[in-house]
């Protein structure tokens, strides 16, 4: 047994804290608050106790398997992986296409793949986990077991394989299904192909996370479809990574939170999510024509190497977006040759080479195949505030791995949460904030032993101070380790310390 004393136990349900001792038996919470009793203690004296922290949204679904740390040095016990239509499987014959199609967001251009959902269960299974990994089944990956990098609809016996995969990997273990509708080849999906596996994950009692088809100019579209889809297949509804982002776009926001407050009033079980930035992250090829990536990367590079494919292109991409170019970063390149342009705006690299930034980023992504990530200036910092302190929002990472500069929230979602918006600027109170982070994420997964302190529940505890917590990690300088987290305690054992002799040798 090991007793946290005088702690200010954060319950994660959102209750006020208070100072008391904490038990820990075995895996378990034994009692909170605990009176004193023959064991090891931990003086926690100025420092808050609370659950675990739940990463409810990441792309580090290969990197779980290599034990990477950097969300134990945030606070985090439980991750979600499986997001925005990315998944590591399944795949049919040949991984290559399913490599091709994720290693954007998956951060590994090669050497992964699992045939089933219960594989890469297994895999998790088998690692030195320094996290609890949930997993979602993601809509691109599962189109790309069936009918490859082809866009368009599905026939219905490819619509039923599509649904038996579905079934099997929720079967299998998986938290849920999750859909990328901005990302090809889930981009050309149809209302009724995604009804139809949404109604699997609604009786499987699964949870439905969706990257919709736009956050920009088509926001309210985007959401209203999202809605239906819901109360047409009863299913749990988690609106990714939810914003209005744009400049022209940031008045929508609140028009989209009044349709996601009157849908929950209706009887929609729907929140969202969003991470404590105002910069989002992706790969370059989100401001193409979704229909240019028919077929593949192959099949992209035909196109941008024909010039009337190509002028097309330019022409569609004139009509459908207007992003400012200033505010996207490249952060991630493939090769060496284009390795200065990490760091700097598609705005810049444009002016440098003398040329239309349309023409640049085609270009470039031409230049990359396709490999290219980016860090996009999307939101206004009162927009941010109203969705962080929104009671339907959990906070998240989405977080992933690049070859080059991640977005900060890679290393520092969690002490940013706590340190710049709640002790900073004040947004929030430190109990609402952890709730977002623990119980709330909890509930969304149908996690019922863990997220909170109560008896009984897994030990899986965070102890930091908030008075120092914060993060480090700058779009300059991303992979800085925060500071102000003390201790992490997983299924009863410390796996992250200040001081590392504290650690214990436990998986």
């Amino acid at each position: 047994m090991v007793l946290l004393k005088g702690g200010l136990l954060i319950d994660g349900a959102g209750a006020a804290p208070s100072v008391g001792d904490l038990l820990i038996d075995g895996d378990r919470i034994a009692a909170l608050p605990a009176s004193s009793v023959d064991c090891e203690s931990i003086d926690c004296a100025g420092l808050a106790v609370a659950p675990g922290f739940i990463d409810l949204h990441s792309h580090s679904d290969l990197q779980v398997l290599e034990g990477r740390r950097e969300k134990l040095k945030q606070g985090v016990t439980t991750e979600v992986v499986g997001n925005c239509g990315f998944s590591p499987f399944p795949y049919s014959g040949d991984p290559a296409a399913l490599i091709e199609f994720g290693a954007g967001i998956l951060g590994r251009p090669d050497g992964w793949g699992w045939t089933r959902a219960g594989g890469y269960l297994d895999a998790v299974g088998a690692a030195p986990l320094t996290v609890n990994v949930q997993s979602l089944i993601g809509h691109g990956s599962l189109r790309i077991a069936v009918v490859g990098p082809r866009q368009g609809e599905v026939t219905e016996s490819e619509l039923e394989r599509m649904e038996a995969l579905l079934e099997d990997a929720l079967d299998a273990g998986c938290a849920g299904f999750s859909t990328g509708l901005m990302y090809a080849p889930g981009s050309s999906a149809g209302r009724a192909e995604l009804a139809r596996l949404c109604r699997i994950v609604a009786r499987k009692g699964k949870l439905y996370a969706t990257h919709m088809r736009s956050y920009s100019g088509g926001l309210l579209e985007a959401v209203d479809e999202q809605l239906d889809l819901a109360r047409e297949a009863g299913c749990r509804l988690q609106i990714s990574h939810l914003q209005a982002a744009g400049r022209d776009n940031w008045a929508l926001q609140q028009r989209a939170l009044d349709a996601i407050e009157q849908a929950r009033a209706d009887g929609v079980d729907v929140e969202f999510d969003i991470y404590p930035y105002q910069c989002g992250s992706t790969v370059l090829t989100q401001w193409l024509p979704q229909s240019a990536l028919d077929g593949g990367v192959n099949a992209l590079m035909a196109r941008l190497a024909d010039p009337a494919a190509r002028s097309a292109i330019l022409d569609e991409m004139a009509r459908s977006t207007r992003p400012l170019w200033s505010d996207v970063t490249i952060s991630a390149v493939a090769t060496q040759a284009n390795a200065a342009t990490v760091g700097r705006t598609v705005a810049e690299v444009a002016e440098e080479r003398g040329a239309d930034p349309a023409i640049t980023v085609l270009d470039l992504i031409a230049e990359e195949r396709a490999a290219i990530n980016v860090i996009s200036f999307n939101q206004s910092e009162d927009n941010l505030r109203q969705l962080l302190t929104h009671p339907l929002c959990s906070v998240i990472s989405d977080g992933f791995y690049v070859k080059g500069k991640p977005h900060p929230r890679l290393h520092g979602t969690f002490p940013e949460l706590l340190g710049s918006v709640v002790r900073e600027r004040g947004w929030m109170p430190l109990e609402q904030a952890v709730h977002k982070i623990t119980a709330k994420p909890a509930a969304r997964l149908g996690l019922r032993d863990r997220g909170r302190l109560a008896p009984g529940l897994a030990a899986d505890v965070t102890v930091f101070d908030p008075a120092r917590i914060s993060s480090r990690a700058t779009y300059s300088n991303p992979q800085a380790d925060p500071v102000g987290l003390r201790m992490v305690i997983r299924q009863g054992h410390v796996v992250w310390a200040e001081d590392s002799s504290s650690v214990e040798e436990c998986v």
